[in-house]
């Protein structure tokens, strides 16, 4: 992921209102290291039920405004994104509005996240060989593909609603 400004942040949102977007507490975009990110997310400790997510999707950045449900699984999810199950945090659920019209009439999508949005880091752990010959390096490629492939598919869904 290339490294983003807080304008392309904040511009980039399709389902958060201009006093939302402009309410946004965006942290230090200085001490993010780009180049092991395959989408860019946060919480804002003042609101602790928000998510926010910036994806890259063909060629553009979409933004999603997330709110965390309140009541916590009883079992220990799997996040959606990531696949992961040896995770170092808690997956939770999301929901996002979906952009134009469709969000305007209460119209949203759920995903199960990891709580602190680290699946770029999950992705690329490497993960113990399967078998003589098992090739660690392409599982990575692929888990860290198959990452791209769900945040790309949940924000055109949620973008492509309007």
């Amino acid at each position: 992921m290339h490294a983003l400004t807080e304008k392309d942040i904040r511009a980039s949102f399709v389902n958060a209102s201009l006093r939302e977007r402009n309410a946004l507490v965006v942290p230090d975009l200085a001490a993010v290291d780009w180049t092991v990110l395959d989408y860019f997310g946060w919480r804002d400790p003042k609101q602790p039920l928000a998510g926010f997510i910036v994806v890259p999707v063909d060629d553009e950045l979409v933004g999603i405004l997330l709110r965390q449900t309140e009541q916590r699984t009883r079992t220990r999810s799997q996040c959606s994104w990531c696949e992961d199950v040896t995770l170092p945090s808690d997956v939770v659920m999301f929901s996002a509005k979906r952009a134009g019209k469709a969000g305007r009439n209460g119209d949203t999508v759920g995903t199960l996240l990891c709580d602190r949005f680290e699946c770029s880091a999950n992705v690329r752990r490497p993960v113990p060989p399967a078998y003589l010959g098992f090739d660690v390096e392409a599982a990575r490629q692929r888990r860290i593909d198959s990452l791209r492939a769900h945040a790309a598919g949940f924000a055109r869904d949620i973008r492509d609603s309007a």
